[in-house]
């Protein structure tokens, strides 16, 4: 029993945290708070910032909720911002629900509901768009919720986060929301640094336990041996042991029990995870032993985690084709999840979503093989779907109408949709560029989704089993917690016109050294130096070693060096001078042309059949002297070779008799007992060695290493092989302090190489006092947002638009914003009009002179104009269906929507462009209104 002291002290913490605003918040809630969740709470309430990092489904989002409700109560503004719309959407009809929609606004690309509102959802960049362009909708805002914070690591999107977070007024207090990062004390310092006192808010707890098994067959088998969560191996010091079962199968070596755990529909908990052996379970549940290792196909996949009571599910597979694959494949084998009551209830519910699209465009979107999936409890989730049709999926999982969801990566980022189990058909993924493993901390974030708090025990992440599959593998995924997270932040042309326009250049620089990257960038110089001192202190050791009583050993040491690589140098230039002279006598050679070739399996005299072919690697046509076809290689020569007799070789000679080659073969015979001469003109000059300078500087520096004194010395060779050491360890400190000056300022460095290059373009300028400042021209950088953002300036200026309509207008802007999944011909055969193909030309030229540019400067070069949505735009705009629109191109329904919309942002800047004409900014609207119809418009 707790002592009257200790009893006093409760009650007063209880009656001081009864006046605060959290307990009023928490009484609004119908469960309570976890104590990661109150500790942040209490950190916003005293007005300091947080860095919220914890699992996936553990509820940090009521932390930001709870920014809001103080928001309300103070009458202050809050921002919440997302990275993706989806996201955007959800939270704000979440928010809806609460706080009704007078108080709640939404913002993205698209969209604008209440922008006024007290509360405003947003996607990240239209807050980053709104602090450059000083919106008056920034006043009086209080709290900014950066949700999926992590995503600053993101390779093109990753720099927004941190441009917000630098330029955001200090006064706002920033609630950074993160998955589990393992260098969040890391990050946190820097929010420090960068905003004032933030406090640090890590947790790892799951609050419903995560269990990993392996599908091999038709049996579900666990990971890790013992009763082993993810968490607990997270936790342990040293790796669990894996299951001996799987690494049994593993070795190719068949089960030796049938070891299946039992599940129940609401999951097994931890009681009942032990490792009795279930004998009958092949008669119980109709689930046969690991064969070998064998793999199911998806629909006996979801048989088995249905039979398990494993469902709602989710299996990722990173491909878009893939997933819309297994739904078709489940459809043929007949699954089915869902009741004949159930399927009605789904059939309704879509039929009122999509009452809007037109019936004509419902065969190209796929509708009707999407909504047989549906009402059998099954579905695709992916980018390449039309958004609605997304919205319609995730509505009807979270309601437990749909059972199984295959999807790609994209799912896994922050949108609701937890599940019971998670599957994991393979653990690689496409890159974009190859095929690459997937990371412990993308194995984190996608099995994450598994185990919905308040409804399950437990969740089930599930790997499928195939070929090459390494359970040590699957459990290093499962159990390590090492995912850093790393800036992706660089300056583009659009930051560094805002930052100079407000901030002058120095200003600007000492922003951008404020940055995450720069303070990564000059911590790992911290360690850099270490090893720079360290290597010092052991470099001073070697030169007492190697310390000579006859003289400078150093600088016997540096001439025994170079004479050793001048040594080197010239027989690789006498290598090299050979080979070439070699290659070029080959290409000499005529037919009828009889040589002696020195070495190899052709050495012996050979006569010349055909002339090489080939400038690069010449390989002309032989027969040897034993009658044998072969090809001439200059691998075969030490030099150049030259004809020594010569005979006539008719056009006609193919040589694929063998007497034909033996004729050939003794005619060369004869011609060389009779002595015949070569040809005229074949005795070419070939140059000999051009050494004379290198040689008599070899003979320099023999004759000084000679007249050293420490080459009499009798410890000479002892003292060379510390000086050796001393030389490698020397250069490779000079490599570090390579390092570190390339990685001090590196920021600034590159916003100095982007001034010089919109100096050379005039878009910057030097003042009398020698500060520099926007142009006018430069000006309208400023609200052109995007990866070719200087193209499209430059384009603007030189007036690519003029002489279009405003249906070639959209198609001309798409080429700055649209890229191909993969390399694709750029320049179209065929122009929509005659007008189009000459502005799309000045696109082409101004690319070509900025790229060339960018090289002279150092910089990242902007990616080529792509010209593969301008058919599909131009042809949409002109009001023809979506199925001609995009008939002939690989552009699924739901990319032709995203990239159209991007091209209604695109002109929507181009038109607000402060030195854009009345004309532009009407031909732009002009366009979006074309654009802006049918399904477009509906997504809007």
């Amino acid at each position: 029993m707790a002592s009257y002291a200790e009893q006093y002290f409760e009650a007063k913490k209880r009656n001081e945290y009864s006046k605060t605003e959290l307990s009023v918040f928490e009484k609004t809630l119908d469960f309570s708070i976890d104590p990661f969740q109150r500790d942040a709470c209490s950190s916003v309430e005293q007005g300091r910032g947080v860095l919220v990092a914890a699992p996936t489904g553990a509820g940090k989002t009521i932390v930001g909720e709870f920014a809001i409700h103080l928001a309300l109560k103070q009458g202050r503004k809050a921002f919440y911002t997302t990275p993706i719309k989806a996201l955007s959407n959800q939270k704000y009809n979440d928010l809806v629900e609460v706080y009704g929609s007078e108080h709640i606004g939404l913002l993205t690309g698209d969209t604008s509901i209440n922008s006024e509102a007290p509360i405003v959802v947003m996607t990240t960049e239209v807050l980053r768009n709104m602090i450059y362009a000083e919106s008056t909708t920034l006043n009086n805002l209080g709290y900014v919720v950066m949700d999926e914070v992590h995503y600053l690591a993101d390779r093109s999107r990753g720099a927004v986060w941190e441009e917000i977070i630098i330029h955001l007024p200090e006064h706002i207090s920033v609630i950074a929301l993160s998955a589990t990062i393992s260098n969040a004390e890391e990050f946190g310092a820097w929010l420090d640094t960068v905003r004032g006192k933030t406090d640090i808010i890590v947790s790892e707890h799951r609050p419903v336990p995560l269990w990993q098994h392996v599908m091999v067959g038709k049996s579900l088998l666990d990971l890790f041996d013992g009763d082993t969560t993810v968490q607990d191996a997270a936790e342990s010091s040293e790796m669990p042991e894996v299951n001996p079962e799987l690494l049994r199968i593993g070795r190719g070596r068949p089960s030796r029990a049938r070891q299946e755990k039992s599940f129940s529909r609401m999951g097994r908990g931890k009681q009942r995870h032990t490792q009795e052996y279930h004998r009958s379970r092949e008669r119980d549940s109709g689930l046969s032993a690991p064969a070998r290792g064998s793999r199911v196909s998806r629909p006996e996949m979801i048989a088995t985690l249905d039979k398990n009571g494993l469902l709602p599910g989710i299996c990722f597979i990173f491909s878009r084709v893939g997933c819309d694959a297994a739904v078709a494949q489940c459809i043929d084998a007949d699954v089915r999840l869902t009741t004949d009551a159930e399927a009605q209830t789904i059939r309704a519910y879509v039929a009122e979503a999509t009452a809007s699209l037109d019936i004509k465009d419902l065969a190209v979107l796929g509708f009707y093989e999407w909504r047989e999936g549906l009402t059998r409890g099954i579905a695709a989730h992916h980018a390449g779907l039309l958004p609605v049709f997304k919205e319609v999926v995730e509505t009807l999982f979270s309601e437990g109408l749909v059972r199984m969801v295959f999807a790609t990566e994209t799912l896994a980022l922050g949108i609701n949709m937890p599940a019971r189990s998670v599957v994991l058909e393979k653990l690689t993924k496409f890159n974009g560029d190859t095929h690459v493993d997937i990371t412990p901390g993308e194995y984190t974030q996608l099995t994450g989704r598994a185990g919905r708090r308040g409804i399950d025990i437990e969740g089930h992440a599930v790997v499928m089993w195939r070929p090459g599959l390494e359970p040590q593998q699957v459990a290093g995924l499962a159990s390590k917690r090492t995912y850093p997270l790393n800036s992706s932040f660089k300056p583009t042309y659009n930051m560094s016109a805002n930052l100079l326009a407000q901030f002058g250049a120095e200003r600007t620089k000492k922003i951008l050294e404020s940055s995450f990257a720069q303070f990564q960038a000059d911590k790992s110089v911290v360690g850099i130096a270490q090893r720079v001192r360290k290597n010092e202190r052991t470099l001073a050791g070697f030169e007492e070693a190697m310390t000579c009583h006859l003289g400078d050993f150093t600088e016997y040491a540096s001439i025994r060096r170079d004479l050793k690589d001048l040594e080197k140098n010239l027989e690789k230039g006498r290598n090299r001078l050979r080979q070439s002279q070699a290659r070029a006598s080959l290409l000499d050679l005529m037919p009828g042309d009889i040589i002696d070739i020195p070495r190899g399996r052709n050495s012996g005299p050979a006569v010349v059949l055909a002339r090489a072919e080939s400038f690069d690697d010449p390989k002309p046509s032989i027969l040897t002297m034993d009658a044998h076809l072969r090809r001439l290689d200059s691998r075969d020569l030490e030099g150049p070779i030259l004809p020594i007799s010569k005979i006539k070789v008719s056009k006609k000679f193919t040589g694929k008799t063998a007497k034909d080659r033996r004729d050939m073969a003794s005619r060369m015979r004869e011609a060389l007992y009779q002595g015949l001469p070569a040809r005229e003109k074949s005795q070419k000059r070939y140059f000999t060695e051009r050494e004379d300078g290198e040689t008599a500087r070899l003979e320099n520096l023999r004759k000084q290493l000679r007249q050293h004194p420490c080459h009499g010395c009798s410890d000479r060779e002892h003292h060379a092989r510390w000086a050796e050491r001393w030389y490698k360890l020397s250069r490779d400190t000079d490599g570090l302090r390579q390092q570190i000056e390339r990685r001090t300022n590196t920021i600034s460095q590159i916003f100095e190489r982007i001034t010089a290059l919109l100096t050379a373009y005039n878009y910057v300028e030097v003042t009398e006092q020698g500060s520099r400042q926007l142009t006018q021209q430069g000006s309208t950088l400023r609200r052109i947002y995007g990866d070719k953002d200087l193209l499209t300036a430059l384009c603007l200026a030189d007036g690519f638009l003029d002489e279009l309509d405003p249906a070639a207008t959209a198609a001309a802007i798409s080429v700055m914003v649209f890229e191909a999944k993969r390399d694709e011909q750029n320049i179209l055969r065929k122009y929509p009009t005659r007008e189009l193909e000459p502005a799309l030309m000045k696109v082409v030229k101004h690319w070509s002179k900025l790229t060339d540019a960018e090289k002279l400067h150092r910089l990242p070069q902007t990616t080529t104009p792509d010209f593969g949505m301008v058919w599909p735009i131009y042809k949409w705009a002109r009001g023809q269906s979506l199925a001609s629109a995009i008939d002939g191109t690989d552009l699924a329904a739901g990319d032709f929507v995203r990239w159209t919309k991007q091209v209604i942002d695109s002109l929507d800047q181009i038109a607000h462009v402060s030195t854009a004409e009345p004309q532009l900014r009407t031909q732009c609207e002009a366009a979006i209104n074309l654009l802006r119809r049918g399904v477009i418009a509906d997504q809007i």
